[in-house]
């Protein structure tokens, strides 16, 4: 596979290209030049900055209409299309004022519109942002996000949650592939490291329109560190310190580009100890450390691009069994223990063609997963290779209308190597068509697509069929056609509306369909059942949107039924002292919304006021509620923005108070959440010492020490509360 994607990439550099350029100056309405402003032309992922004067150069741009961005902070968003027909074309562009938020370019979409021409309403944060805010970890600030939640084992282990679905029913992609890493499992993370990423999508609601089986609650779409300006060299380091675990993270990064090709490498290490409750006694074996590494290597022309991207991430973490014990600050995980090994290498091709394109992404994900009990002998050993390809055809536009065509697939491999198998040796085989076509007039936008997929599920048989472990050969074939509709329109120049309608997917994986043992850290006899149906949904969302100069209003609300939801029930008998559970279905429902506002008080310009209110309920047919629903949530954020002289630039302070809601609607064997309160405080900005500049954030989570449980932590049931006080210092700057 490796060498089909080297040979593709070298094949692609060896055409002859011909240079295109578009040169010019960005400036304010009060006629002043903007040295902060970014140029992109999404579709060949090309970017530049302007100079001191608001000059800048775009090389190597096709021929033809192109979309061209244009953002700066502080300033609207405007996207232009230009005519490239010459080998120099020049412009001169003027950006208006704004206190809210930039307009976003959304990637994982179709069609790569700003957020603001957007028919779906998607999630956008920077990962620095994200930081600034005092995550410990990248799936702990996705938390930090309305209807976004984790189910979490302690400060190391992490799975999303989209509006009360996770595992399988959120699709991850990096690097623009898919990413598979064992997700059906209590304890198996998100296995991404917040380094060398720029920032996150998240769709929430069924994306199978886009990417297939599993996206049947969401996407989150991480987009990768983008590669230095046109003939620059970027270097820089990061140091964060955390004080509840003792623990740290450091980052190291290099980027060159020319006029044609661009690389970047990045290394970080993270180590943490046990996490302390409040306190401050430490709850034995959460701790952890994980090494990760990126590279990246692009080119670009006016015929085409070429990115190849590979990331190593190295995870040792503790498993924790025994509660608050031992009091130690050791960084190395005793026994239980995992260690997972993950390799993601990607390469992304765009072909121009005289009036359409050609976008082609390949990606290998090798996942090497080991778990071990009491000893340096893996007990449990899982490999799995995964190969998927994503094709889209930009077909010619017309008039006002914009179509794409494009087929998508997996083949994926699972082989057991330890003594314990959880799931056995098995193959998919996904495959997709689809279609979808967006239609842009003056008074709104209309979008609409088709898909149909195929997956093939085959299975070793294993073990002795009285005895526990034992798995029955099986080859199961899944098969869907999903559709969705979305429709925005401008109320008036301030109200905007989204209405979408979609249907999506899920077939079962396979501990859904083959489990037959204990499950680790359960304490119950898990059975699968070979009989279960996909799980097919259809969800409508209605997005309400109010924006001034001053002023910001949102309010989502999403409707989401489900047809044959698959979840697991005691069967009421046991099995060597361990109840036995089974996996069935019911058909479900889960409803709810967000709603916040963000008020920038005129003329007092530094200050922020922000609060978001999110809230879901998840039942089962017969009346009663999902297991891990997260609890209804209201958020609350006062940030200034300040400068100190000339000393501190670009400065902030916030203060946060997030409010967490008694979760009394608890599925059978779950039990009832407390409310609780957290204070948070944030500080930062740049200082200037002598020619270099610094980057500080000081944060304060939890800053009252309060204990309290997450409906969702793993370890609620153990009586451990979730982490106390962390104080959080982090420092960033160019070398």
């Amino acid at each position: 596979m490796k060498k089909i994607i080297l040979a593709i990439v070298i094949g692609l550099t060896s055409l002859l290209q011909a240079q295109n350029t578009i040169v010019g100056t960005i400036t304010s309405t009060k006629n002043q030049p903007i040295n902060t402003a970014i140029l992109t032309i999404p579709s060949i992922h090309l970017e530049s900055a302007t100079d001191e004067n608001g000059k800048f150069t775009l090389s190597q741009v096709p021929l033809g209409t192109t979309l061209l961005i244009v953002s700066a902070p502080g300033y609207k968003t405007i996207e232009k299309k230009l005519l490239i027909e010459g080998k120099l074309t020049t412009i001169s562009l003027v950006l208006e004022e704004t206190v809210i938020h930039m307009d976003e370019v959304i990637v994982a979409t179709a069609f790569h519109k700003l957020q603001s021409q957007n028919v779906m309403k998607v999630e956008f944060e920077t990962v620095k942002s994200l930081q600034n805010r005092g995550a410990v970890s990248l799936i702990e600030g996705l938390a930090l996000l309305p209807g976004v939640s984790q189910i979490s084992t302690g400060t190391g282990i992490g799975k999303p949650v989209i509006r009360g679905l996770s595992g399988n029913r959120v699709v991850v992609y990096t690097q623009g592939v898919r990413l598979e890493n064992q997700q059906f499992g209590d304890e198996h993370g998100l296995g991404l490291n917040d380094a060398g990423v720029e920032s996150v999508e998240i769709i929430k609601g069924p994306a199978s329109l886009l990417y297939g089986s599993d996206a049947l609650g969401g996407v989150l779409y991480f987009n990768p560190e983008k590669f230095a300006k046109e003939n620059s060299f970027e270097g820089d380091f990061g140091q964060r310190l955390f004080s509840n675990t003792l623990g740290s993270n450091s980052t190291l990064g290099l980027k060159k580009s020319g006029e044609k090709w661009n690389y970047l490498a990045r290394a970080s290490y993270t180590a943490h100890s046990d996490y302390a409750v409040a306190g401050s006694n430490r709850v034995t074996n959460t701790r952890f450390n994980e090494s990760d590494l990126k590279t990246g290597i692009s080119y670009h022309s006016s015929k085409f691009s070429s990115t190849v991207r590979y990331n190593f991430n190295a995870l040792n973490v503790g498993i924790p069994e025994n509660g608050i014990e031992n009091q130690t600050i050791s960084k190395l995980p005793e026994f239980p223990k995992q260690q997972v090994f993950n390799h993601i290498l990607s390469a992304h091709q765009h072909l121009y063609f005289k009036n359409s394109s050609l976008d082609a992404d390949f990606g290998y994900v090798f996942n090497d997963r080991s778990e071990f009990e009491d000893s340096n002998e893996a007990v449990l050993k899982m490999k799995l290779k995964t190969f998927n390809y994503n094709l889209k055809y930009n077909l010619p536009t017309y008039g006002k209308i914009e179509s794409i065509i494009g087929t998508q697939g997996m083949v994926q491999t699972n082989k057991n190597y330890g003594v314990e198998l959880l799931i056995p040796d098995a193959r998919s085989i996904d495959f997709g068509i689809f279609g979808t076509t967006n239609y842009d007039w003056e008074k709104g936008i209309l979008q609409a697509g088709l898909r149909f997929d195929t997956r093939k599920i085959s299975t070793e048989e294993n073990g002795i069929s009285t005895e526990e472990g034992y798995f029955k050969a099986l080859k199961k074939q899944f098969n869907s056609i999903n559709a969705s509709l979305g429709y925005k329109t401008n109320i008036d120049k301030k109200t905007t509306l989204r209405v979408t309608l979609a249907s999506g997917f899920r077939a079962p994986n396979l501990a859904e369909l083959t489990s037959n043992g204990v499950h680790e850290g359960s304490n119950r006899y898990e059975i699968g059942n070979p009989n279960l149906k996909k799980e097919q949904n259809i969800q409508t969302d209605i997005n309400l949107e109010y924006q001034t100069d001053h002023f910001e209003l949102f309010v989502a609300g999403f409707y989401n039924h489900i047809k044959d939801y698959i979840f697991i029930s005691p069967l009421g008998t046991t099995i060597a002292e361990n109840d036995v559970y089974e996996y069935t279905q019911a058909n479900a429902k889960l409803y709810g919304g967000e709603i916040g506002l963000h008020f920038h008080p005129h003329p007092i310009d530094w200050l922020h006021i922000e609060t978001s209110f999110e809230t879901v309920t998840g039942k089962k047919e017969q009346g009663d509620f999902l297991p891990l629903i997260p609890a209804n949530k209201w958020n609350s954020t006062i940030r200034s923005n300040f400068e100190i002289k000339k000393w501190l630039t670009n400065g902030f302070a916030m203060l946060n108070l997030s409010h967490t809601f008694n979760q009394n609607n608890s599925s059978v064997f779950e039990t009832n959440t407390a409310k609780y309160t957290l204070l948070n405080l944030g500080f930062g900005g740049k200082i200037k010492v002598g020619n270099r500049i610094f980057e500080l954030n000081l944060n304060g989570n939890n800053l009252l020490d309060q204990s309290y449980f997450s409906h969702l932590s793993r370890l609620k049931t153990d009586g451990i509360p979730n982490i106390g006080r962390n104080i959080i210092l982090g420092v960033h700057f160019a070398i």
